[in-house]
């Protein structure tokens, strides 16, 4: 499949700005935007976006490195340093991005689904997807790549043999649509529904539709749900968008589609219709609302595009669940699995093995490949391109599984592999020896039944899990970032489990978003991540004396707070490093009026000549740590504290001519003390969704949630007892069910009778009896439930903050108290 070829003299004269630097002409196909992501460099441009928090233009010599020799740039730079180059300067390198996609959109005449919303606009672009391709070649966003960047980078996809687009356009910000809108350029438009997100950005949910709406300016027709009140007025009433066609559906008033009855049982709804005077029905293998509501926004768009109504139910009922998000498991033999089985295609491959690339823990990586399924490319030409992504990754073994990628065995030398006809003669040559000590990413369309061979791989741990959000971990990242002034560094504290959450795994993903440094407890936790790969600076808070020289080994940086320590520090640097070797960096740690640990005011000076007297020994930091940050009512202490670090601080900075950090500030005191951000700032229980006011919670997105299943459920006579001393006798017949969960996992028998509860079906069911070692007993008398369903044990309708309450403690108590065996599930959307 031919995609249009431009060289950096076309791209200027579509974008504008000035070439300040050209080699040659050859023809880009790629654009890049992400030094970390780095794709076919000798036909890529790279555009330097300059934001609030990140610049690209600092990472433009990472770039060069990898190969790439075609830039544009908003900013001065030397342009020596990028010989055989060509640069492109423009004013604004986003609005440049922008300016190629819509012209490069404008050369494609097939017609496009534009689709926006506050919710399921993703969903219902992939089932599109899915009932549609059958008869078109489609063309379509990536995953949710619907943002100001990630609308240009899915338009670019569009090739000459396509004959449907499908992309989805979000927006958090007044103004933000008009661009997405000359991208996408819709001919038929889909209006999901409107609800809260980002409503903080707008004044009124009407400026939100309308701020929306535009992306349908110009469109053949606007398909959208007549019960959303708020969308169904402005489309009626905007002077622009009411000139439009529209076809609508609705349970409640006269439709294009009218809605009847909707039945639902074990996994399925019946939807019955009317449509043009006729009654029509279909159903679908999904029994939630928001999937209903889904299939039928599909529904209308395929009878509007003229299909049969039986064309559709046959289709409809074979829709599968859209794959959200790839998740990480620790897997047998110490691999680590990344699991993405229900689609394989072009775009979500790239995007997995970007994932895969990022997973440092093992330097084997191995793939096991599907077909690809409606790609648009033919068999060779296909393969020696998904070849090709797999060798830019640097995957060491490939593992293809279908009759077409085994015909095209030869497309992948020189990586190691083998191909199986299917999934079933996979799984009869499976030996579990041969995988060992490797990162597996697991990457097949649904109809290979790859959850098979998920099976095998997962390590065998019992049903409770902590599923950790990783996309919530970045936001929340970003979040306070966007609190700091651009120079400031933060410390992300990843102790105790990162609250829980996991070690290398949270590292990991903290050092691909250019983390300034991480911070641990013990020297054992920064040891494990420096085995997993983890290459970020480690300041280790608590560090042992007689591990210094292991600590120097793994190149971590201690907490220095008292003259002992110094010394004892001291002597193992004396021991470790050579003349000629860098001085190691310490982190000198003042008492502020804290009184746990630190140097006073009066023990500076002997200090500051101790090392000063060593050569070997460089300050890289000074910190102190605020006792009451949180608590306003104790705010002329804290201001106190931020003062006397800065004079004490000052005092030690004076006596030398080098750069040191300076952090006192944590989660708490970014947001109420601003102005102590200093050089850097210490991020902890913040980085993992909670805030300590109120007024900010609502800002941040919880990362861990603790789930569980039901073992077993029973009815209770009345009068009988339940668990361990008959702490609970049952006044009526009660229906109650056993999860496997207990005190053993980190629940706490403070939450015992009736104390705690968990969350079954969205309702709270309260704990019944003592929380044993191992199980828990819970009240369902109230909630609909079978054996097998799943249980929230804090998460979403009981978030960690009410969790921590009942037990009579804080957050940090509650996440860093979940057993090491609770099995950690990592996801990122």
């Amino acid at each position: 499949m031919a995609h249009r070829k431009y060289n950096i003299r076309d791209i200027q004269k579509i974008v504008g700005g000035s070439v300040i630097a050209f080699h040659d002409d050859l023809p880009i196909e790629n654009l890049l935007i992400d030094s970390r992501k780095i794709t076919q460099a000798d036909n890529s441009v790279f555009f330097a976006i300059q934001g609030d928090r990140h610049d690209g233009h600092l990472f433009l010599n990472e770039v060069y490195l990898s190969g790439v020799r075609n830039f544009i740039v908003s900013k001065d730079i030397e342009i020596a340093s990028f010989s055989n180059s060509n640069i492109l300067k423009v004013t604004d390198a986003v609005e440049a991005l922008q300016t190629l996609t819509a012209y490069h959109r404008k050369q494609y005449k097939f017609p496009v689904i534009g689709i926006t919303g506050s919710n399921g606009k993703t969903i219902v672009k992939e089932w599109l997807y899915q009932l549609l391709r059958k008869s078109k070649r489609i063309v379509r966003s990536p995953k949710s790549y619907n943002s100001q960047i990630g609308v240009p980078l899915s338009v670019w996809l569009c090739e000459d043999d396509y004959d449907l687009g499908i992309f989805e356009a979000g927006i958090s910000h007044a103004g933000e649509m008009s661009a997405l809108k000359r991208m996408i350029e819709p001919s038929i438009g889909v209006f999901t529904n409107i609800g809260q997100a980002h409503d903080e950005n707008f004044d009124h949910w009407e400026d939100k539709v309308e701020e929306k709406i535009k992306l349908f300016y110009n469109c053949e027709v606007l398909i959208y749900c007549k019960d959303y009140k708020a969308v169904h007025k402005v489309v009626q009433e905007h002077e622009i968008v009411k000139t439009i066609p529209t076809f609508t559906w609705s349970r409640t008033s006269r439709a294009n589609l009218q809605i009847g009855k909707i039945q639902k049982q074990e996994g399925f709804s019946t939807i019955q219709a009317v449509y043009n005077n006729n009654f029509v029905s279909l159903q679908i293998p999904f029994s939630d609302e928001a999937s209903v509501e889904n299939a039928i926004h599909c529904w209308t768009v395929m009878l509007y595009m003229g299909y049969e109504q039986e064309v559709i139910a046959e289709r409809m009922l074979l829709l599968a669940p859209v794959a959200m998000r790839l998740e990480l498991n620790a897997g047998i033999n110490n691999c680590t699995i990344i699991n993405d089985t229900y689609n394989s295609d072009l775009g979500s491959l790239s995007i997995a093995l970007d994932f895969i690339h990022q997973q440092k823990h093992h330097d084997k990586k191995t793939v096991i490949l599907s077909d690809i399924l409606q790609s648009g490319q033919e068999g060779k030409e296909l393969y020696d391109h998904v070849a090709s992504l797999l060798k830019e990754k640097n995957i060491s073994r490939v593992i293809g599984v279908g009759e077409a990628i085994s015909a095209q065995r030869g497309s992948f030398a020189p990586i190691q592999a083998e191909f199986f006809a299917d999934t079933a003669a996979f799984l009869k040559s499976f030996d579990s020896s041969h995988f060992q000590n490797e990162t597996i990413l697991l990457k097949g369309a649904r109809a290979f039944g790859f959850e098979q061979i998920s099976k095998i791989f997962q390590q065998k741990i019992h049903e409770t899990i902590v599923e950790v959000n990783l996309n919530a971990l970045i936001h929340n990242l970003n979040f306070f970032r966007s609190k700091l002034a651009p120079t400031t560094k933060v410390m992300a504290m990843v102790k105790a489990l990162s609250y829980g959450s996991g070690s290398y795994e949270i590292a990991q993903i903290l050092e691909f978003h250019r983390i300034g440094y991480l911070g641990v407890a013990y020297i054992d936790e920064g040891v494990e991540l420096r085995k997993a790969g983890i290459n970020v600076p480690i300041m280790i808070m608590n560090p042992q004396l007689q591990g210094y020289d292991t600590m120097i080994h793994y190149h971590l940086e201690p907490e220095i707070y008292s003259f002992r320590t110094f010394e004892a520090f001291e002597t193992a640097v004396n021991r470790n490093l050579k003349d000629n070797d860098a001085p190691y960096p310490i982190h000198i740690k003042l008492d502020t009026g804290m009184h746990r640990l630190g140097f006073e005011d009066k023990d500076l000076n002997e200090l500051i000549i101790k090392i000063k007297n060593n050569k070997k020994i460089k300050v890289q930091s000074i910190f102190s740590h605020l006792s009451s940050s949180d608590d306003l009512k104790e705010s002329a202490f804290t201001r106190g504290q931020i003062d006397s670090f800065q004079k004490m601080s000052d005092k030690i900075m004076a006596r030398f001519n080098y750069s040191i950090l300076r952090h006192i500030l944590n989660s708490s005191g970014i947001f109420n003390y601003p102005y102590g951000q200093f050089e850097m700032v210490r991020l902890g229980i913040g980085l993992y969704g909670v805030a300590s006011d109120p007024g900010y919670q609502d800002k941040l997105m919880p990362v861990s949630t603790v789930k569980t299943t039901i073992s077993q459920i029973k009815k209770i006579p009345a009068g009988d007892s339940i668990g361990y001393n008959r702490k609970e006798i049952a006044k009526q017949e009660m229906i109650i069910a056993t999860v496997p969960i207990g005190y053993a996992d980190g629940l706490s028998r403070k939450l015992s009778n009736r104390k705690g509860k968990m969350v079954v079906h969205g309702k709270l069911a309260p704990i019944v009896g003592n929380v044993c070692m191992d199980m828990t007993m819970i009240d369902i008398t109230e909630i609909p439930a079978e054996e097998g369903d799943e249980v929230i044990v804090f998460g979403e309708g009981y978030p960690v903050t009410e969790y921590a309450k009942d037990m009579g403690t804080i957050p940090y108590e509650a996440l860093t108290s979940i057993a090491g065996r609770v099995k950690r599930v990592y996801y990122q959307e």
